[in-house]
């Protein structure tokens, strides 16, 4: 993991009239790392992405995205940084390569459409219309418009909500391939497995207020030293296992 910051929020704070949302957060993100923002519905996780993606204003504190200010400068950080939508964001009539160029003129910049989705296995499907795709097809898709820009940061909220374990552990194998490539990843999850798995670092955040951060297996073993165990004897597989094993791992989300 490289030790330069790209991503610092400082006492960061977001209120709703009586309601404090993000409660004087703090915390790093390296470059090169995926960091994994966790927490129950609720916590601030979402509102404190959107303040980092420059969509939602703070109430206090200071966001610095690769030493630019979400206060200052905005359009700056707009250029270097990739924000996953939600389906509703897309066209659902027009074509994948039509969306590509569309998102392009947006950032002006010249792609290939066949390119980019090449990078997500979606090159076939460049004359497909985006609301023929499957759940784990429109998620690559979404994840492939963050990539656009070259940004040098991709924002992602729970990428991989509502997919089969097929398609999670795709997704999954894309977000590690963009980290390898250069890009670092900040995203919220509701799932620990897939945490525990991506992310070189979490922060566990509740009702505002960072609890802890660390990397997942300091976490695990931290707890473990402190004398936790399973009610349940684990088994050294699990239904996905047996799922994955059956059904296959490789691509078969069209």
């Amino acid at each position: 993991m490289k030790d330069e910051i790209i991503l610092s929020v400082i006492n960061l704070t977001k209120k709703y009239n009586d309601l404090t949302a993000v409660d004087g957060i703090s915390f790093d993100v390296y470059k090169g790392e995926i960091f994994g923002l966790l927490g129950p519905n609720g916590a601030g996780k979402t509102t404190t992405l959107e303040i980092m993606e420059t969509l939602r204003e703070k109430t206090s504190g200071e966001v610095l995205v690769d030493g630019l200010s979400v206060d200052k400068d905005q359009n700056q950080i707009k250029k270097i940084i990739g924000v996953q939508l939600q389906s509703a964001g897309y066209y659902p009539n027009l074509h994948l390569n039509e969306l590509i160029e569309l998102f392009s003129g947006l950032y002006n910049v010249k792609t290939d459409p066949k390119e980019i989705l090449g990078i997500v296995d979606l090159q076939e499907k460049a004359e497909s219309k985006y609301k023929d795709l499957s759940g784990g097809q429109k998620q690559r898709f979404s994840i492939c418009t963050t990539l656009i820009n070259t940004p040098k940061i991709i924002f992602l909220d729970e990428p991989t909500t509502g997919l089969d374990p097929q398609a999670r552990r795709n997704l999954w194998e894309l977000i590690k391939q963009i980290r390898e490539n250069g890009t670092t990843v900040m995203l919220t999850t509701h799932y620990m497995d897939e945490a525990e798995i991506l992310c070189d670092r979490v922060g566990i955040i509740d009702k505002g207020k960072i609890i802890i951060i660390d990397t997942p297996d300091n976490l695990i073993d931290d707890l473990i030293n402190k004398g936790f165990e399973r009610k349940k004897q684990i088994k050294t597989a699990n239904l996905e296992d047996v799922f994955l094993n059956l059904t296959g791992h490789e691509l078969r989300d069209e």
